[in-house]
Order: structure tokens, then C-alpha cells, then sequence
């Protein structure tokens, strides 16, 4: 059997797994529920690590920054098998930082672990060697980073996207921000409380700041970066809609459908009046989401309630 039928099997293993996961999880649409291995479900679907960052002064470094925070959240940014199965940087560090029960079938050991040269996400990195390693807390202790300083995190960026996942090539922009916003990451910022909860609210703010920054990105005739971040806020409503998949949020999921249709017209003609007609709708969708979100899956007791019936 040669490489490429080896890696086949295991993707069809993997897919498999991911859909056939414990029962509890077979209850969730969450994608996430199905890579956590983890024993208390409800607290990591709920919460995030607080995410220590120390946005930078300069306006346009914290733009830069800003835009990085974006891309990392999107799966689109390592294209291939992770894009296909969800996976973006935040889902090995959630909220640029650690998750100590990130378990995907293929990549992990031990919860929380990683192998960063696996056949499975990389033809050019694989190793055929089962050797994952611990996922790093970017907004840690710097002294426990394996890589630091501009230059040499540039490059590691850069070969993990088009390297380790075999995603596309980044634009200098995109690379960049990434490299600023995971730089901002500081164990200096971190204050207060150790988690905070993952909120609908926090969700669409993220969507309303990546195609803010699109429009920005396209008046400066940077359509490669204004597209990247449509797909980000794409991505992102997407994550949202996994939570509204619930009987009586047919409605609402509608509204997530139309929303992501009109982001998708964007990416594909920049025209004053499609910009307009999104500024008119996304505040009245967003208006009606959040009213339906204490029936979602972004309420602690529906997410109770669905795994006490697993």
C-alpha cells in the first residue's frame, strides 16, 4: 500500500470517528464537541480560556493585529483537511491560548497533545511517525514558546499554514497580522478570571470586526486580505448556526443563511450598493439572533439539558 492509499484510509477513519463519536456527542451539532475529549463537556462548550492580549498602540500595528485575530479563527486560513473538518488555529489554542482537551482522532495521544507532522493534515510534513507534543499556551510564559521574535515566528507561520496543513499560500498581509496578533498575546494582559463564557454576543462582535476590517482592507485595494476576512465572518456565522440547529430556530437559521449569502456576494463584487444592503440587514438579523439565543445551544441549561438525554 503506498502513502497516498495510507493517508486515504485514515481520513476515512478519522470521518468515521468524527461522526461517530460517544453518544453524548452524537447529541450536539457542535463541531467542537467532537475533537474535545474532556470530563466536563458542558464547561468547555460554554467557557474559554480568557484571551491575554496586549493590543499595540501604534493604529496600524493594532490593525494588523486585529486582522491576524480574525484569520485565526478561521478554518479557511489552513484550507485542506482542516477546512473540510473545521479546524483552525483557535481550535488547538482557543482564544490564542492552550486546550488542554483539544482530541482529534489522528493528530492527538494524550488530550491536549498535537502531532504537528502528521500524514493526515500534511503530505509535506508528514512523517509517518506518531509523535504528538503538548499544545503551547501562546499567551504564556514567553521562556515556553518554541519560537519568539518577529523573523523566526514569521517563518514558523508560514510553514505551518503552507507546510504543516498544506493550506494555501498566505498573502504578506494575512501573514503578518497572524504574526501580530499571536505577538500581542502576553501573559502580562492576563487579569481577573482564569475563563470567561463563550457568549452569542461574542460571536457576531467577531463578525461585525472582520467585515468591518474587509471594508477597510478593499478601499485599500487589498482584496486578497478583504476576501480572507469575509470567509473569517463566513466561517463564523457558520459556528453559529452549529448552535442554533435546534427544533423552533429554523428562523433563525434562515437569518444566519441570508447573512453568510450576502457576505458571499461581497467576496464576489465590491459595489457600493451590495455594502449598503448589508449594513441595512445585519443589524436587524443580529437584533433577532441574539433575542433567540436563550433557546440556543449558547445557554448553558439547553446544552444541559440535551446531554442529561444522551
Amino acid at each position: 500500500m503506498d502513502r497516498g492509499q495510507g493517508q486515504a484510509r485514515v481520513l476515512v477513519a478519522v470521518a468515521f470517528l468524527l461522526l461517530t463519536g460517544g453518544a453524548e456527542q452524537r447529541q450536539l451539532p457542535i463541531r467542537e464537541s467532537r475533537w474535545l475529549k474532556t470530563p466536563d463537556l458542558l464547561a468547555d462548550l460554554t467557557r474559554q480560556p480568557v484571551e491575554c492580549i496586549a493590543w499595540p498602540r501604534n493604529a496600524k500595528a493594532r490593525q494588523s493585529a486585529e486582522i491576524g485575530r480574525a484569520l485565526f479563527r478561521s478554518p479557511l486560513l489552513l484550507g485542506g483537511q482542516a477546512a473540510r473538518t473545521g479546524l483552525s488555529c483557535a481550535s488547538c489554542h482557543r482564544n490564542g491560548r492552550t486546550n488542554p482537551h483539544f482530541h482529534f482522532p489522528g493528530i492527538s495521544g494524550d488530550p491536549g497533545t498535537a502531532d504537528v507532522t502528521a500524514s493526515l493534515m500534511s503530505e509535506k510534513r508528514g512523517d509517518d511517525i506518531f509523535n504528538p507534543k503538548p499544545i503551547p499556551d501562546l499567551g504564556g510564559e514567553r521562556s515556553k514558546l518554541k519560537v519568539v521574535g518577529t523573523p523566526r515566528l514569521r517563518t514558523f507561520v508560514h510553514g505551518l499554514i503552507a507546510e504543516e496543513f498544506t493550506g494555501p499560500e498566505p498573502s504578506s498581509t494575512s501573514l503578518d497580522a497572524i504574526v501580530a496578533y499571536v505577538s500581542a498575546l502576553s501573559p502580562a494582559a492576563c487579569k481577573g478570571a482564569a475563563t470567561v463564557p463563550i457568549t452569542l454576543g461574542s460571536k457576531l462582535s467577531d463578525v461585525d470586526a472582520a467585515v468591518a476590517l474587509a471594508g477597510t482592507a478593499y478601499a485599500s485595494r487589498d482584496e486578497a486580505t478583504g476576501r480572507a476576512l469575509l470567509a473569517a465572518a463566513r466561517s463564523t456565522l457558520g459556528a453559529v448556526d452549529e448552535r442554533f440547529q435546534l427544533p423552533g430556530l429554523e428562523g433563525s437559521r434562515q437569518l444566519l443563511k441570508e447573512a453568510s449569502a450576502e457576505l458571499f456576494e461581497l467576496q464576489q463584487a465590491q459595489t457600493p450598493a451590495l455594502w449598503t444592503k448589508w449594513k441595512r440587514d445585519w443589524p436587524q438579523r443580529r437584533r433577532a439572533l441574539q433575542s433567540a439565543e436563550p433557546r440556543s445551544l449558547y445557554n448553558p441549561a439547553v446544552i444541559r439539558k440535551l446531554l442529561a438525554q444522551s
